[in-house]
């Protein structure tokens, strides 16, 4: 059994760990990393990057098949060869997990491949093909992620029951889909398989698909996903499934209290998720909650030298937020080990953008005008329709809005809300906004380049003002 010294070992591999030691590397300290699957964890082989790249294809057949929109013809049968749209996907995710293999061995990071189990503050056991390894460490970083929740009465099985991770890796291409669930994952997964031809229906059990959002962002969505085919059901919840060789039966109660069944090809669970923190050791060393590690906003648990971040922690579960946790403790151990030259600031979970990339997509940072007033502003909010912007009737995108929320004593920037083509791309502009705590004034007055949607996002803040041009 080897026995290795390091100043920092980090548990996981995703888009938090890596992060994390890669900035340690950069910060001089001696550094491993503990992975028992596939460098960059979910979100690069099974979750954000590969589910991105089925959606792109789903959004080329989209257009290919409205061709005519745009004064083309395309001649002959347009299709989707499903098995060419995975088989692009994983390439990606591979392409992705050769990136970070790469990253460790240039920040000369050691790989240990295997489980790894803590046994104590800063020392932990890596089972893999080498045998058992006893690494020790004078910080360790959990960085062990989360995984989907099942249904209490019908476990994902990847035939008929299936998670996100079955969902883009299918075995063939669901004829009638059941969706439970409309956040960000469930949502994504719908819009792609209707995309693709597939009958798609969505249950959600509160007032509202993607509930996190503003309530003019939702109602916009499920209009738009309506017309698109899709059959939105809120208030409602599955009550019980039925698997069979053909599909699956499930129990619906609708909104007005009526209990129906239908038939489904597949079914996709997107209920949350559930922390990785079992059998690695740590319920000793940290204070939990539902399986999540409470830690400070550096990162640091009750175990000194013991330290987590990402989904592995409260949430938002977002890969960006893991990464940024990544940097920020990472500098925060720099620090406790005697570099002066680092100043970690601690995570403001008011400025972590969201982003759903549906079709449309959407994107926010920060309050909902909803929650906004329920904390106490007097509030501005400014809505700016696609319609009225040049670029987005160009480009045969004019369904879509920005909407801003300020305060209006201070006119700091509370909170943006988009939906529609490419809002992904533009949401960072309002996030380092908040970052800097600008307020109308200096959105008012900065130039944004035209034609550009993100001109909509300018004239949403006017709007909020009573100032808009185009409208």
């Amino acid at each position: 059994m080897a026995d290795t010294q390091y100043d920092v070992i980090v548990l996981g591999s995703g888009p938090g760990g890596y992060v994390a030691a890669i900035r340690c590397a950069q910060l001089g300290l001696k550094t491993a990393i503990v992975e028992r699957e596939l460098l960059g964890g979910i979100c690069l082989n099974w979750g954000c990057i590969p589910t991105k790249a089925l959606l792109r294809s789903a959004e080329i057949l989209h257009y290919a098949q409205h061709a005519k929109d745009y004064g083309l013809k395309i001649a002959g049968t347009i299709e989707a060869d499903l098995e060419a749209v995975v088989k692009r996907s994983r390439g990606v995710a591979k392409q992705l997990n050769q990136g970070v293999t790469h990253l460790m061995k240039k920040n000369k990071i050691a790989v240990h491949m295997g489980e790894g189990t803590l046994t104590g503050p800063t020392s932990l056991t890596v089972k893999g093909e080498k045998g058992e390894e006893k690494l020790t460490a004078k910080h360790v970083i959990v960085a062990t992620g989360a995984r989907a929740r099942d249904l209490p009465f019908a476990k994902a099985d990847g035939k008929r029951v299936w998670t996100y991770r079955h969902a883009m890796t299918p075995p063939e291409m669901p004829k009638k889909l059941l969706v439970i669930g409309s956040g960000a994952i469930g949502i994504e997964f719908a819009s792609f398989y209707n995309d693709m031809g597939c009958e798609v229906t969505v249950v959600e059990m509160l007032d509202r698909i993607v509930p996190v959002e503003d309530a003019d962002v939702s109602a916009f969505l499920e209009k738009s996903l309506t017309k698109q085919g899709m059959t939105i059901m809120i208030g409602a919840g599955v009550e019980d499934i039925k698997v069979s060789g053909n599909g699956v039966k499930a129990k619906i109660k609708a909104k007005d209290g009526k209990v129906s069944e239908s038939e489904f090809t597949h079914c996709i669970t997107a209920i949350g998720i559930v922390p990785n923190t079992e059998n690695i050791g740590i319920e000793k060393l940290a204070e939990m909650d539902r399986g999540f590690i409470q830690i400070d906003p550096y990162g640091r648990t009750k175990s000194k030298g013991l330290w987590a971040i990402g989904d592995c922690t409260p949430g938002p579960w977002l890969a960006h937020k893991a990464s940024h946790e990544g940097v920020t403790t990472a500098e925060a151990i720099a620090k406790e080990l005697g570099n002066k030259d680092v100043h970690p600031h601690p995570l403001d979970r008011g400025n972590i953008p969201g982003c759903t990339y549906c079709h449309p997509q959407i994107a926010s940072v920060g309050l909902t005008e909803a929650k906004a007033k329920e904390a106490g502003h007097e509030v501005k909010a400014g809505t700016f329709p696609f319609i009225g912007n040049g670029k987005a009737i160009a480009l045969g995108e004019a369904d879509g809005f920005v909407k801003t929320v300020f305060d209006a004593k201070t006119g700091e920037l509370l909170g943006a809300h988009m939906v529609g083509a490419e809002v992904t791309e533009m949401i960072q502009g309002f996030v380092v906004g908040k970052t800097l705590e600008t307020t109308e004034a200096e959105l008012m007055q900065t130039v944004f380049p035209h034609p550009t949607i993100s001109e909509s996002m300018h004239e949403s803040v006017l709007a909020a003002y009573g100032r808009a041009l185009h409208i």
